[in-house]
């Protein structure tokens, strides 16, 4: 059986939970156009993972209508009742690169407990690279949540800003090797003096990984 607008529409309207997800599903085989119009259906569903499935579909399909995905996108990230959607969100805001929404990721990363939705954001922020983002990166770095931390420095490495080097040195003796290897991944990106006199030490780092990453600023 072919995959048209309507048999989607059709199953999006099921009562059966699995008919809704498989309509989700099928939605990337349509025109971009039309699953973007089906998607705000089954973003408002009455199930969770219906809902997150949309949702992460945003990250694509949001570049139909920058404008009304950024609505639709802060509605979810401050209204829905589920941490996964939310997180969902935001991750699809950082995809689409929606800077518009800065203050709002902020107030949520500020006011929520749920450290998924902190992870997303902090993902988000750095892939938007908006330089007024280094304040909330800068409180990400010593989160107690290693996770972030972790997210955090990758975060800074891709805004580009020159202050986070300072930021990040002392995280290159971190007794975790995937901690070291995110700070030269980051350094390389920053460069500067200060991050080659780091990458130095890091390029002879016992972890191949680490030292590779390091080594990268020379190709």
């Amino acid at each position: 059986m072919s995959i048209t607008p309507e048999s989607v529409e059709q199953l999006l309207s099921s009562e059966d939970l699995g008919d809704r997800l498989r309509a989700v599903n099928q939605m990337r085989q349509l025109e971009p156009a039309i699953a973007f119009k089906l998607i705000q259906t089954a973003i408002a569903d009455k199930n969770v993972r219906v809902r997150y499935a949309a949702v992460s579909q945003m990250s694509t399909l949001g570049t139909q209508d920058l404008s009304l995905s950024l609505e639709i996108l802060l509605n979810c990230l401050h209204n829905d009742p589920e941490a996964d959607v939310k997180a969902a969100a935001a991750d699809a805001l950082g995809a689409l690169k929606l800077t518009e929404a800065l203050e709002d990721l902020q107030q949520v990363y500020s006011t929520t407990s749920e450290w998924l939705i902190q992870l997303s954001i902090v993902a988000a922020l750095g892939e938007m690279g908006d330089l007024k983002a280094f304040p909330i990166l800068e409180t990400a770095l010593t989160s107690q949540n290693e996770l972030i931390q972790t997210i955090a420095i990758s975060a800074l490495g891709e805004l580009g800003d020159p202050r986070a080097i300072a930021l990040l040195v002392p995280y290159a003796e971190s007794p975790d090797w995937m901690v070291r290897h995110r700070v030269a991944q980051a350094l390389v990106r920053l460069g500067g003096s200060e991050s080659e006199a780091v990458l130095e030490k890091l390029a002879k780092d016992e972890v191949k990984q680490v030292a590779e990453e390091a080594q990268a600023r020379r190709l």
